[in-house]
């Protein structure tokens, strides 16, 4: 690696901090205004909160990424042109449907649009075996729905700091020691600044939401950062990072899908929402989550420490195994009080 190449990358970090925290200072008046989020029978808050907290973090990642591929060490400015310009579109879409909700017929159509032409210009091939346009239409559905489960899993204060901290961080560690490309190593990096920015202000109790504006790009980022990985030769690093949103998005639609219920309508029978419910506070479920992708990210090292089957396949089960047992947690009602005077075990 170019000497000053970990240079450049540590440095994106505290710029696009930096950046967001004070856009969002900024801006906060005028989403106090002009959008707010107000509860209702599927939201978490409890009062009007405003949202559009992404509008800062996109920017961030977009200008300070934009300014450090300008070094020589970086390289592959068209995929980020073309990355950039994807997540800025969902950017809009988001911010068009927060201020003033879309058909979902539309919002998944631009989606697949936006989503399709960025799968389009990613170069390398995961499954060789197959024909080329199967291989593209299987990573456009992978990438559309990784989108929307990004969406979906932004339901609770810190919980997408929770999910994007540790994976982007994961991603950085990866490219600074040479298991990713300098390009989407730089992406990681402007990503976690950006949402590291965005959030003090997400703390629970949260004084600001990210919003359609933020969650979207960020799950069309994320997940072309793990195609990176995967292309790079870390996928089972790049199923283990993102596997508690993976688990819990999956889930939860498929059990609605069966009982017929629409599968596009906001609810709240996510595991992380259904802890809150069964009595974990918010700081309790997030703690979790972080903690589990902590882990998961420490598994996904060592598949590309270790590349050997053995090694893969115990950290895949490992990690299956860690997911499951914090799903079953939180879907899990809490023991009844005992009555006042009753014997303790």
């Amino acid at each position: 690696m170019p000497s000053a190449l970990p240079t450049i990358l540590l440095l994106a970090v505290p710029l696009a901090a930096a950046l967001s925290a004070g856009l969002i200072l900024r801006l906060r008046p005028l989403l106090q205004r002009y959008a707010l989020a107000r509860p209702n029978a599927r939201s978490s808050h409890t009062v009007p909160t405003p949202q559009g907290g992404g509008i800062a973090v996109v920017t961030a990642f977009v200008t300070i990424s934009g300014l450090l591929i300008a070094a020589p060490e970086i390289g592959g400015r068209p995929d980020w042109i073309w990355l950039s310009g994807c997540a800025l579109a969902l950017a809009l879409l988001g911010a068009v449907d927060d201020i003033r909700p879309l058909p979902a017929a539309l919002r998944l159509a631009v989606q697949a649009l936006v989503v399709g032409l960025l799968v389009w210009h990613v170069d390398g091939r995961l499954l060789p075996g197959l024909p080329l346009w199967l291989e593209r239409g299987l990573a456009l559905l992978a990438g559309l729905w990784f989108v929307n489960l990004t969406n979906f899993m932004d339901g609770l204060d810190w919980m997408t700091v929770a999910e994007i901290v540790p994976v982007a961080g994961a991603l950085l560690l990866f490219g600074l020691a040479g298991r990713l490309p300098p390009l989407p190593t730089l992406v990681a990096a402007s990503l976690l600044g950006a949402v590291l920015g965005f959030a003090p202000f997400n703390r629970p109790v949260a004084k600001l939401f990210l919003g359609d504006v933020g969650s979207l790009p960020i799950g069309l980022v994320t997940a072309w950062l793990l195609c990176q990985l995967a292309l790079a030769g870390g996928l089972a690093a790049a199923l283990l990072l993102p596997l508690v949103y993976l688990a819990d998005a999956s889930l939860t639609l498929s059990a609605r899908a069966a009982r017929g219920e629409r599968v596009w309508e906001a609810h709240r029978g996510h595991h992380y929402q259904r802890a809150t419910v069964n009595g974990l506070s918010v700081p309790g479920v997030v703690g979790r989550v972080f903690a589990a992708n902590l882990a998961l990210a420490a598994l996904a090292a060592a598949t590309l420490l270790w590349p050997s089957w053995p090694v893969t396949l115990a950290a895949l089960a490992a990690g299956l195994a860690l997911v499951a047992a914090l799903l079953r947690r939180f879907a899990r009602a809490p023991a009844p009080a005992p009555a006042e005077g009753a014997a303790q075990p």
